[in-house]
């Protein structure tokens, strides 16, 4: 009887810990379908600069991975609640598969992201030329020289005295200072000196940044939450 009452009590507290990291599983894949959006609409005016979708296209990955841990998350919690051997089998491996995609793709991140810096690079270099002939380019560089306060790839002196208004401050008033041509009366007052290469570059590594961490802390969950499955399966008579 003693025994009974051990596994039991064993029994509950799997069932119930496999239901708590369920519901942070849950929360997580919340927290990144939210990041994903947020990043693909406020953050996407680099696509076109860049010259791919390889930027849009790794937040719809993250949107879609999110929704997935959302939908599993949730089977979990109904499969350890209901004590069904069937969501458990199904919900193990599906995190199983997730987890092991996230693992991969954090391995290629980590491989290729000291190559960053040349990706953006080159497309810029394209992109630089195209502007005023191309309106998504043109869009594209405005409004990131204008919300990262850069100008030109490496400075002011790419754009070869045909500096666009993008790169010039804005006064107090909300109006734009004139920075058109290069000379004496140009400085760190009239017009934004960083160049964009830079800046983009770190832009991009802060959020690849908050990404990883993100997808590190819902791995370890989703080790715990197939832990916790195993063992309550074992356990269901």
């Amino acid at each position: 009887m003693g025994w009974g009452r051990n596994m039991d009590g064993c029994g509950n507290f799997i069932k119930y810990s496999l239901f708590i990291v369920n519901l942070i599983i849950c929360l997580g894949g919340s927290v990144a379908v939210a990041l994903g959006l947020w990043i693909a609409v406020d953050k996407s005016f680099a696509n076109d600069l860049l010259g791919t979708n390889l930027y849009f296209g790794s937040t719809c990955v993250i949107i879609a991975t999110g929704i997935l841990v959302t939908f599993t998350s949730c089977l979990g919690c109904l499969g350890s609640i209901k004590e069904v051997k069937c969501m458990l089998v199904i919900y193990t491996i599906t995190l199983f598969l997730i987890f092991v995609t996230m693992f991969v793709g954090g391995i290629l991140g980590y491989v290729f992201r000291e190559k960053v810096q040349t990706t953006i690079r080159i497309g810029m270099e394209s992109s630089l030329r195209d502007y005023g002939n191309y309106r998504p380019i043109t869009e594209a560089w405005d409004e990131t020289q204008t919300r990262l306060q850069c100008c030109g790839i490496y400075g002011p002196k790419d754009w070869q005295n045909r500096i666009p208004e993008s790169c010039c401050k804005m006064t107090s008033a909300g109006r734009r200072v004139s920075c058109q041509q290069l000379g004496e009366n140009n400085n760190s007052f009239t017009i934004f000196t960083p160049g964009c290469l830079p800046v983009t570059t770190e832009f991009v590594k802060k959020y690849a940044v908050v990404l990883g961490t993100a997808g590190i802390v819902v791995s370890f969950l989703m080790i715990l939450g197939m832990i916790f499955s195993c063992s309550l399966f074992k356990m269901i008579e």
